[in-house]
């Protein structure tokens, strides 16, 4: 039994412990924002934060995630930094198909939590493992920007 965290709540999970941390969120806690892709690792539909980093649910065996805490979609706290990313994909109309977006979010949180003002070199590094099948990388990257903006108090 894997004993781990998920939006703040203590989960115990009995399973395989090969069993990825997508499926414990999707199938066995009903925490569908985190989205299946791939499975390889390669879109980045299935962002999640670890311990308060990036990671890929996909690849993730549950018995890695012993005592740490994992962040979904649903979980992300009502802070500054949440606030201006979604503020920004609303104002920027970033969403198309919207299937990616729960991992795009996710990136972009992780890197304006740790840099308030990115370089667009830095941005698209942050954001490079996460795929748009709708092309608006244009629009997640001035998203971006102008969510970090508004953490600068520029806007």
């Amino acid at each position: 039994m894997t004993k781990f965290y998920v939006n703040g709540e203590p989960v115990e999970f009995r399973a395989a412990p090969d069993t990825p941390l997508l499926w414990a969120l999707r199938d066995h806690l009903g925490l569908t924002g985190t989205k299946f892709g791939c499975g390889l690792s390669q879109c980045g539909a299935c962002t999640v934060h670890v311990n308060g980093e990036p990671a890929l649910a996909c690849s993730i065996p549950v018995s890695d995630l012993q005592g740490k805490r994992v962040t979904t979609i649903e979980g992300l706290p009502a802070n500054a930094v949440v606030k201006a990313v979604k503020g920004a994909w609303v104002d920027k109309d970033v969403v198309q198909c919207g299937y990616c977006q729960p991992g795009q979010v996710m990136a972009a949180v992780a890197l304006l939590t740790k840099n308030k003002s990115p370089s667009d070199a830095e941005i698209d590094a942050a954001m490079d493992g996460n795929l748009c099948r709708c092309g608006t990388y244009p629009r997640i990257r001035e998203a971006v920007k102008t969510a970090a903006a508004k953490l600068a108090g520029k806007r």
